[in-house]
């Protein structure tokens, strides 16, 4: 047998190799300390619970209550099945991997939640960006609200928060599936993110690593400007009013998504930007683990503590939902 034909077998046989031995990964998590791992449980647990019924309240009360039905709170119940769609592909698994000490996970259900995770997060930054446009016009053009912030220009601006989401993400998405894994199949993180999973590749990985960062950059470039143009104008706007009782109630109207909308950015700037926190893996996982579990707990009672008419809506269908089991009692 020639050199060359040895050669092209052991290519092969390698080829073969990083095809079909790595099926699974190992995900490493937090800890494995098991009070803490107790702790940790009974934590993301409440948050997640807390979490999803807060956030599919904001859905049905802006389904139910016709004062709600205007283009703020169709961007928030819009924000908020973002909000139970992301932290749902993160923390069941990880509760689960936690209950039941197995930290396997498919190489499908991996890419799944790698996909998942990155359009929903990318879509959140542009629907943040039409709620700052929506919250622009409210203050800035009363007059020309309605006409301007129309069903149908909701509906688009929705879509495209969506489309751009996959634009954005689908290059590198398409990268990632050509990556080969072999040597090691251990994920040093609770939830299969493209950082890790580069770390462990075989193949060459360095147009994937930069795609991640031009994307990234891109997605900030595209949005974080637009957020702070129309809140500056907001702000101008809103120091111009002559009644402080004006001054006020439009604080109030956009103070909920500026306290948002800090927290989302400062986490994804500190992740993506600061170079120290890249090799810091335990710090990264942490700030993860909030952006997937507390933010998005944090993010109802924002809204709903500081917004008088979300408040009203939920105290009125308490109300009828009492009236209701009274009237099936009295039957």
């Amino acid at each position: 047998m020639s050199p060359n034909t040895t050669c092209r077998l052991n290519r092969s046989r390698q080829s073969v190799m990083r095809n079909s031995t790595i099926t699974t990964f190992i995900l490493l998590g937090l800890t494995d300390d098991p009070q803490l791992q107790v702790l940790l449980f009974i934590f993301l647990l409440l948050t997640y619970m807390l979490s999803v019924t807060g956030n599919l309240t904001i859905i049905t009360l802006t389904f139910v209550d016709s004062h709600l039905k205007v283009p703020m709170y169709f961007f928030l119940q819009n924000f908020s099945f973002l909000e139970v769609s992301f932290t749902s592909v993160c923390i069941p698994r990880f509760l689960y991997n936690i209950a039941m000490g197995d930290k396997v996970i498919t190489y499908k259900s991996c890419v799944i939640q790698v996909f998942l995770t990155n359009l929903f997060a990318v879509s959140e930054f542009f629907l943040f960006a039409a709620m700052s446009y929506d919250h622009y016009v409210a203050i800035c053009k009363p007059l020309h609200y309605v006409t301007i912030m129309s069903k149908s220009v909701c509906n688009f601006l929705i879509i495209c928060c969506w489309t751009a989401g996959l634009c954005i993400i689908i290059p590198q998405f398409n990268m990632f599936l050509k990556v080969e894994f072999c040597a090691s199949n251990i994920i040093d993180h609770f939830v299969c993110d493209a950082v890790p999973l580069v770390k462990i590749a075989c193949s060459d990985t360095r147009l994937l690593e930069e795609t991640v960062i031009i994307c990234a950059v891109l997605t900030l470039i595209m949005t974080l400007p637009w957020v702070v143009l129309s809140y500056a104008y907001i702000i101008r706007t809103i120091f111009r009013f002559p009644s402080v009782q004006q001054r006020k109630k439009a604080f109030s109207t956009c103070s909920s998504h500026m306290i948002v909308v800090s927290i989302t950015y400062g986490t994804c700037i500190f992740i993506y930007i600061n170079p120290a926190a890249k090799d810091k893996v335990t710090i990264n996982k942490v700030v993860s683990l909030l952006i997937s579990s507390f933010s998005p707990t944090l993010n109802p009672f924002i809204y709903t503590l500081r917004n008088n008419q979300v408040k009203k809506a939920f105290k009125d269908s308490i109300k009828r939902i009492e009236f209701l089991l009274n009237n099936r009692n009295s039957i």
